[in-house]
């Protein structure tokens, strides 16, 4: 039996020349007992000295990822992990795919302990707390600072370049009582002696808990997964742990009390103050034409509909069309897609547009609510009718496009579109199919939405009502004939107006 003494604490490079020489020696994995140093102190316990190469001992020769395990299992704490890589390394020299045996015996207890190093490294990252102390520098121009952690694993080495990278700007210390790391400016300086803790304080432990304090969420608290991310064995070196237990038993008190109080709502000539701004800067936007324009609804925040919708819907087509196509508000697919008209609804409008002649690509096509208005079900996003006040914020972007484009024929196609263009409440089967003058000398002509005609059940009083809408569309592409025929002349004519 072959006896291999290391210092243990993380060092790869101290057992990978043990084991390079041991492996060339040929010497079986059962026949060597791996040991730390401080067991040196044990009666009649002596170092074996190194033996020698086998003279046809051939070339070492390692997958990269047995490396990469190697760097994590060396740094746990627990001493059968000499045993383990060395074992792993011979097995290794006769099958290189020994890593890839998920279910081995020896790759599952090293995979488990690279877990647990990774683990103890990532909340050394995370629970680190820094305390400032006399400088070094008497110049002034480096802060300088002492961190106490209590890792599990001999991870100090491991993570003091991460701790450079963050910190270069300062002096700093990390003491363990598995080592230590510190940082001049110049120089990354490791030790693996054991240090004491020192009692330090310092005015960020007071920052640390009231930034805690309000950051904590009663209405979200989790006790088991708080503690499973912030282990207990942490809190004593955290200044702000000493709020958790409180703060915890403070819980449901506080959660009833946040839903006793309603949501408080900002002074009325704030959200005055809001709109105007967005409004100037939309009306300088439209400067730069509808592109412009657009850029300036993307940030709308007009109505609450922006804080649900995936993005602002805004129109497309030619910056001078004849012809402006205005439904009601995006569909679930317009809401991802970020144009308008372009799900099922979209789907039944450009074929019948096609059907009747009527070029979708020569017209403007908006909505009169530029953001998706839904309810949740399940997986699914059930579209909701847009209100008053949210039809009037957007009619703002609407008048603009409209200024912009310039149509001489809008097609409003839905109550909701029609009530955004005109502020009337008539009933849509009172006003549609024929021209009604507006503003600007323009023609409006109104029809139904073809999301109407997807929702109609009775399949004879869906196509009765799919031939009215073609009847509606070709009487559009007709005035739009007409339009292009008397472009210098009066648009009092059209469809008999």
């Amino acid at each position: 039996m072959w006896t291999v003494t290391l210092n243990g604490r993380g060092d790869l490079e101290e057992w990978r020349d043990a084991a390079r020489a041991y492996l060339r020696a040929n010497i079986k994995p059962e026949h060597i007992d791996w040991r730390l140093r401080d067991s040196l102190s044990l009666p009649g316990l002596a170092e074996d000295a190194v033996p020698e190469p086998k003279p046809d001992a051939p070339a070492l020769s390692v997958p990269p990822q047995f490396l990469e395990l190697a760097e994590a299992v060396i740094c746990h704490s627990d001493p059968i992990r000499f045993s383990l890589l060395y074992r792993l390394l011979w097995r290794l020299c006769e099958d290189r795919n020994v890593l890839q045996m998920l279910a081995d015996e020896d790759v599952v207890l090293a995979r488990k302990l690279e877990k647990s190093v990774r683990r103890d490294s990532h909340k050394m990252t995370a629970f680190v707390r820094f305390k400032e102390i006399a400088p070094r520098d008497l110049s002034g121009h480096r802060r300088a600072f002492f961190a106490w952690f209590e890792p599990d694993h001999f991870i100090v080495a491991r993570k003091a370049p991460f701790f450079r990278r963050r910190f270069v700007d300062m002096d700093w210390v990390i003491a363990t009582p598995k080592g230590s790391a510190a940082w001049d400016g110049e120089v990354l300086t490791l030790s693996d002696e054991p240090a004491q803790k020192p009692d330090i304080r310092d005015a960020t432990d007071d920052l640390w808990r009231t930034y805690y304090a309000n950051i904590f969420n009663p209405a979200r608290l989790k006790v088991k997964a708080m503690t499973a991310e912030m282990p207990k064995k942490y809190w004593k070196n955290l200044p702000e742990a000493e709020l958790i237990p409180q703060l915890i038993a403070d819980a449901e008190t506080k959660v009833l009390d946040m839903a006793a109080r309603q949501a408080s709502q900002p002074p009325t000539f704030h959200e005055r103050l809001q709109k105007r701004a967005v409004v100037g800067d939309a009306v300088s936007a439209a400067a730069d034409g509808l592109a412009g324009l657009q850029q300036a609804a993307a940030s709308c925040t007009l109505c609450p509909l922006h804080c649900a919708a995936t993005q602002t819907v805004f129109g497309e087509g030619p910056e001078r069309a004849e012809i402006m196509i205005v439904g009601e508000q995006p569909g679930d697919q317009e809401d991802l897609a970020g144009r308008p008209f372009v799900g099922p609804a979209g789907k039944v409008f450009d074929t019948v547009a096609a059907e009747v002649g009527l070029d979708r690509s020569r017209t403007y096509v908006t909505n009169a609510v530029k953001h998706f208005k839904y309810e949740p079900r399940g997986k699914r996003r059930i579209h909701q009718k847009p209100n008053q006040g949210e039809v009037q914020a957007c009619r703002f972007w609407l008048s603009q496009e409209i200024q912009l484009v310039q149509p001489k024929l809008i097609v409003a196609m839905g109550a909701t579109a029609y009530y955004a263009l005109t502020d009337g409440r008539e009933r849509l089967e009172d006003v549609r199919g024929r021209p009604l003058p507006i503003e600007g000398g323009r023609i409006l002509f109104v029809t139904v939405h073809p999301s109407y005609l997807l929702r109609i059940p009775d399949e004879a009083r869906k196509a009765d009502e799919l031939a009215r809408y073609r009847q509606d569309l070709a009487r559009v592409g007709q005035m739009a004939v007409e339009l292009q025929s008397t472009k210098s002349g009066s648009l009092g004519r059209l469809g008999g107006v």
